[in-house]
């Protein structure tokens, strides 16, 4: 059974700086690829950033140049550095892994992230 656990969400100031990690278990078998969700009150989930087992890195618009998302392949582990947070950020994060491209894969259960003053 995998697991996927996340941690390191909380509340920020506004500007202020938050680094999530996701540690992933319960399988042999290699992944394709890890990454961020968020879904805010509301709203639908959204990516966020995903990261392939090569390294390759994909971020929504809204958070290039904000946000870093990392990768241990040996410690099965994704890290999402968020710097210069902004309200707009607040949402329940969620870290997903999937074996296959496009497969839905495995959920988290999510960490909640607060952007306010």
């Amino acid at each position: 059974q995998v697991q996927l656990v996340e941690s390191g969400g909380g509340l920020v100031r506004p500007g202020g700086s938050l680094n999530l990690s996701c540690v992933r278990s319960g399988s042999i078998f290699s992944f394709y690829s890890m990454g961020w969700y968020r879904q805010a009150p509301g709203k639908q989930r959204e990516l966020v950033a995903t990261i392939t087992s090569g390294g390759d890195t994909n971020y929504a618009d809204s958070v290039k140049g904000r946000f870093t998302i990392s990768r241990d392949n040996a410690k099965n582990t994704v890290s999402l550095q968020m710097n210069n947070l902004k309200p707009e950020d607040t949402a329940v994060y969620y870290c997903n892994a999937k074996r296959v491209p496009g497969s839905p894969g495995y959920w988290g259960q999510g960490t909640q992230v607060t952007v306010s003053s």
